[in-house]
């Protein structure tokens, strides 16, 4: 839902984009057409002619010291331009290259792997409010989810980090198999899933919390 929705802004927005940008050569062109006008016309009380300083570069009818919202916005990358000179944020959500990736095993609730997430250097992204997609063995034998509610998207950035608590096996027989690593995606419809080195596991009905921000709510309780 969240990556749908954010795919339905991008398209809107490179639309709301394409109608500006032919606005603006339209307007361009009529400023430049105006001012050559200008320029013909004699100057009034036997002084030079003077050429409009309303034109600028590349007949974009911008004034000097006016700001081209659009070109600050893609070389910031801080928005695109609402059209009231107002920025939208585009809100990129995390693919699993994004993420610099590490585990940790933990022994409460029976022992279970902690997957710790953080944001690559420069990067800024959404983590879903769903789990991560986490499966096992060549024949990619997923974990179910271990929480029913949905939460609130994750920002992660610079120092932020996200964990989500992954139970190998909730059944108590000795049925499973055994494994030494997990291929985590962000969620199912990141294509670029890691594998992550866990030591050995036995796997039989694994559980995966949602994504958190703090380690003590992602304890996978079966």
């Amino acid at each position: 839902m969240y990556r749908t929705h954010r795919k339905a802004f991008l398209v809107s927005a490179a639309l709301v984009g394409g109608t500006l940008l032919m606005t603006a050569c339209e307007d361009g062109n009529a400023a430049k057409d105006t001012g050559a006008a200008r320029s013909s016309a004699p100057a009034s009380g036997g002084g030079a002619s003077v050429t409009p300083s309303g034109s600028a570069a590349a007949g974009s009818g911008k004034g000097p010291g006016a700001k081209d919202e659009g070109t600050d916005a893609a070389d910031t990358g801080s928005g695109v331009d609402a059209g009231d000179g107002t920025r939208v944020p585009v809100e990129q959500g995390c693919g699993a290259n994004d993420i610099t990736w590490s585990t940790r095993s933990e022994t409460q609730a029976g022992g279970y792997i902690l997957v710790i997430a953080k944001a690559r250097p420069g990067i800024t992204c959404y983590l879903p409010g769903t789990h991560p997609i986490v499966a096992f063995g060549s024949d990619g034998t997923e974990a179910g989810p271990a929480e029913q509610a949905v939460g609130e998207p994750i920002k992660l950035t610079g120092g932020t980090t996200a964990y989500a608590g992954v139970n190998p096996k909730t059944t108590s027989t000795n049925d499973g198999k055994e494994l030494d690593s997990v291929i985590v995606a962000v969620d199912d419809s990141d294509a670029n899933p890691v594998s992550l080195k866990v030591g050995t596991i036995t796997v039989d009905e694994a559980i995966v919390t949602n994504w958190h921000t703090a380690p003590k709510d992602a304890v996978p309780f079966s």
